[in-house]
Order: C-alpha cells, then structure tokens, then sequence
C-alpha cells in the first residue's frame, strides 16, 4: 500500500468566476504549501464526482470520463504544475457551463478538493421599441430583446431620465438557455414625446438602449365626464369596504375557533399526563416486576406484584385508566420495543476489507490492532461487514471494551465510498456513524455533533430503517437514544462499518440469538386505529426500558426511553 505523508490544502478563488458566452474561461486551484504536482490525480467536476469535466492522472488527460458537453473544449494549463497550480481552461462557455465546480487534487493516499463557482453571462440583440397602438387613456409601448443571459433587467425611462414604474415584461428561454424579453408600457402623459427602454445585464454590467419619439396625435382626445366617475368611484369604494369587513368577520372566527381547539388540546394533554404520573407513582410505590398490557374496557392496566409475594400475571384492574389504545401506540415508540419492528441482522466482518494494522478473530466477530501495531499513519483503520442491505428494517449490536480512552466509530456506509487515506467521515461522502473521538463523543455529521451522553456505551445499538432513510444509535446498556440520521434517500448497498483510529479498543459483534434473523422487516404493524385490537400481554411491554411516566408523542419517534438518556 502506498502511503502519503505530505498533507496540503487546495486553494480555490473566492469570488465567482465570470465567463462570457462563447469565450473561454479558466478555472484554477493551488497547493498550499506548494509542491509538485505533475505526478498527482487532478480532478475538476460538477456536483457529484463521476460528472468530470476533466481529469488529469499518470501525468496524461483522461478523456474517457470526461462528460459528453465537455468532450474537444477542454485542456490543463501546467506552466506551474512543478509550483502546485494547475487550471483548466474551457472553450467556448455555454450556458450550461454556469453553476458550481470543484477541483480536486490526490496525491497517494491523501486528497483534498476547493469549491469554484462560475457565472456564465452574455449580451444579446438590441431592444426593439414600436408602437402598439391606443390603450384606455394612453398609448401602449413595447420593447423586445432577445440572447441575453441570465435574465436581464428592463427600465423604461422619459425624457428627464426619470423611471417609469407602471410597465408588464415577459420573459421566455430558448433550447439554448438564452433569454428572450418583451415590456410593454402605457403612456399616459401627452406631454412626453421620447421613451428610452434599457435592457441590463447585472452580471456584465453592461447595458442596450433604444429610444422612440412618439408623434402627438397618437394620444387619445377624450373628455372626462366628472359625475359618472364619481359615482363608479363611490360604488367601488361600498362594495370594497362591504368585502373587507366579512372577511374580517371571518378570520376573527376562525382565529377564535382555533384558540378553542388548541385550548381543548392543551387540556387533554394535561389530563393525560396527570393520569399517567398518578398511575406510576402508585405503581412505584408497591409493585415491582415487568409490564404486561391487556385490553380491558379499552384501556391498559398494570401488574399487582406484591414485594415479596404475588402471582405474575393478576392484573389491577380497578387503577385509575393509565391511558388510551393510542397510548399504546406511542408505548412502542421507546428504545427497547423498537427492536420489534426491526429485523434482527447477523454481523460478520469481512476480512478483505479490513485495514492491514487490524486483526481479526476466527469467526470474523470481533476487530482490536495487531500485536505491536501502532496507527503511524494517521489512518482511520475500518471493517466492514460481508453482506450488504439494500430495503427494509434491520438492527445489530455492537460491543465495545476500553472505548473510552480510545477513538473508535460505528455505523453503515455506502459500497462505493473512498475508504482509503485520512477519511472524512459525514453524511455527503456515504457515510453515517456515531463515535468516540478525542473531543467526546459525538455524530459525524456536517459539521460534527457533540453528544452528551450520561452513561458511556458499552453496547452501541445500531438501527437501519433503509426505505425509511433513517439511522438511529441507541445504548443498549441503558436503552436510551444516542443520535439520529434521519429524512435520507438511500441509493446503492449500505454496509456495517466499524473504524477504530487511536487507543486500545476492541469491537465486537454481539450474538443476536433469540431473535429472527434474515431479510429485513418490510412492514410496519403498529396498530392503526382505536377500534384494532391490541397485541397480546407477551408481545408488549419489555423489561429494561423503564419510563419516567411520561409517554413520548407521537410525533417524536426518537425521544430517549428513560430518565438516563440525555439528547444530544
């Protein structure tokens, strides 16, 4: 394995690179500190980094990459490529050419890139003015230009440079992306003769300007009769205030039901959570055990377990109603009965994708260094599993020992991520996992969250919900929630991925028997409704994940099931 031990930045330009249609622009980046950089990977691309628009390695072009709208307009200017600058200039700018690059530069096992920005603009045809003809009190203008890009802006103007305001414009792109543009304005003053219109381009600072006179018998001669104005104007002015007041009327009801039905949800809920802290205060003080739940009258009751005596399964039935069917509903929601609607998957590592500092045991189940290995490197040493997860729900867990004076990470990440070299690890480059670091713990995301947590994870719970797009860690020591990715659209294979990076840590994958194994869970059973019957006593509540006597709402899947967790 070749390993790089010069570490750079790449340097792009700040301000947006202004190309002009039809002209040639170049695009560049630097090293800092400089070096040599004729034997380096060079890369330019658009969003994403398969949309080449040129690549540059083994010290030739790589044309068969490069985008089709690039192809015979593209080439490297290497006069400094010994000093760490490089560009490539692009032929004759289209408008398709306007938008966000980076570059990227790959020297070995290390790379970093820069972001660029180019703004395509061209000047188009000269305005045309004409006369239309008459309208209502006025004569009616218009002004058309066409090829401008991007939109351009339109100002009318007078005789005395003074702007008219009162004006309509359309606008419209041909196959090309060019703007055309048509104005129009009513001229209304008799007295004005010449009209100016301006088409602008903001970018270019560059503006066409055509003027008109217009001859005076163009205006319409016609008298105004004061009374039937007046009396249009004083109807107009009735009907107006008629409609402003039932339309006051109306948003003041609705405003005023609203409040009441925020009001009779705000009782509820507090109706609710007195009854459910009377119902576990009760319970705290006399019962000890495991929750069951039956339905009975549409409600769910509590098991009397006397200290010391008391037989499982006798129900006290005459407590005041803990809470309603959909109550239970919101019961699964917690930590531990979200391993119900989740696929137990079995976790073996994959020896050929495992760093070549770490060792693995015999049955592929457990990662730790070598025997005096040392992470010289500055490499994030990983593993990942051998079968991939494309659809459907699943869950594993991970065992951690000597994880908090070490640096270590778990998660999924995508089959086509770059896992070589000083990794970065977030969400935009595939990969979603929570770890120990020496900052704490925290999420690898952009940018990285700090989490705090009460009680350091012994067994990180990892649940993938893949058409869902959701990743959540939860601590299975505890049963509380760690963090979650959430709101993702999955695309390709995920795989387990275990990372360690300093320290002596050892990671393992944890036994999942007593659990179905197989093909993730497709489907979601909560109940629906209230008039669905409820899943039996056995298949409720699971010890471990006592509540603090307040049920998470609905609308919080991924609140902490007890007192012990903190949020991140």
């Amino acid at each position: 394995m070749s390993v790089s031990t010069e570490k750079f930045l790449v340097i792009g330009p700040k301000d947006p690179i202004v190309a002009v249609l039809g002209e040639a622009i170049t695009l560049p980046c630097s090293l800092s500190p400089a070096m040599n950089a004729e034997s380096m990977e060079l890369r330019w691309f658009r969003s994403v980094f398969s949309e080449v628009v040129f690549m540059y390695q083994n010290q030739r072009e790589q044309k068969e990459k490069q985008m089709l709208q690039y192809k015979g307009r593209t080439s490297l200017v290497k006069d400094f490529l010994t000093q760490g600058a490089a560009a490539v200039r692009i032929d004759k700018v289209r408008v398709s050419d306007d938008g966000p690059y980076t570059c990227f530069f790959r020297n070995g096992d290390f790379y970093e890139d820069a972001p660029l920005v180019v703004k395509v603009a061209g000047v188009g045809s000269d305005p045309q003015v004409y006369i239309e003809g008459p309208e209502e009190d006025g004569i009616r203008m218009v002004c058309m230009a066409s090829g401008w890009f991007p939109k351009p802006l339109v100002q009318w103007k007078g005789p005395s440079r003074e702007k008219f305001l009162a004006f309509s414009e359309s606008y419209a792109q041909d196959a090309e992306g060019l703007f055309s543009v048509e104005a129009s304005l009513v001229v209304r003053d008799s007295s004005v003769r010449n009209v100016t219109c301006s088409i602008f381009n903001p970018i270019l600072d560059q503006e066409k300007v055509k003027a008109i006179f217009i001859p005076e018998p163009f205006f319409p001669q016609a008298s105004f009769p004061w009374m039937p104005v007046f009396v249009v104007s004083l109807t107009m002015l009735m009907l107006l205030s008629l409609g402003a007041g039932y339309f006051l009327k109306k948003e003041h009801s609705a405003k005023v039901q609203e409040w009441k039905n925020q009001e009779n949800l705000q009782q509820e809920k507090r109706k609710d959570k007195k009854d459910s802290e009377l119902a576990m205060k009760e319970w705290n003080a006399g019962r000890t055990g495991v929750f069951e739940v039956i339905e009975e009258q549409n409600s769910i009751c509590l098991p009397l377990h006397s200290q010391g005596e008391g037989i499982h399964g006798e129900y006290d039935c005459s407590l005041t109603r803990v809470c309603s069917l959909s109550a239970w509903r919101k019961v699964q929601l917690y930590a531990d009965w979200r391993k119900e609607q989740f696929q137990t998957w079995s976790v073996t590592l994959d020896p050929q994708s495992a760093h070549p500092d770490l060792a693995l045991s015999q049955e592929n189940m457990s990662v730790t260094w070598k025997d005096n290995c040392e992470n010289l490197n500055d490499d994030r040493c990983l593993v990942l599993g051998t079968k991939g997860i494309t659809s459907g729900r699943c869950y594993w867990k991970v065992k951690v020992r000597d994880g908090v004076t070490s640096s270590w990470a778990v998660g999924v990440c995508r089959e086509d991520v770059y896992r070589g070299g000083c990794l970065r690890l977030c969400p935009e480059k595939g990969f979603w996992v929570v770890g120990h670091f020496i900052g704490g713990f925290c999420a690898c995301a952009t940018p990285d969250t700090s989490l705090t947590l009460r009680q350091f994870p012994c067994q990180v719970g990892v649940f993938l919900d893949y058409d869902g797009g959701d990743v959540s860690f939860y601590n299975m020591t505890d049963g509380s929630h760690i963090f979650s990715f959430s709101q993702i659209s999955f695309s390709g294979t995920l795989f387990p991925y275990l990372m360690i990076y300093s320290g002596t840590p050892s990671l393992t994958i944890c036994s999942m028997e007593g659990g179905p194994k197989g093909t993730p869970v497709l489907l979601n059973t909560f109940p629906s409704s209230l008039d669905e019957s409820m899943s039996p006593p056995e298949e409720g509540f699971r010890s471990g994940s006592g509540g603090d006597g307040v049920l998470p709402g609905v609308e919080s899947p991924l609140l902490p099931s007890g007192p012990r967790a903190v949020s991140p």
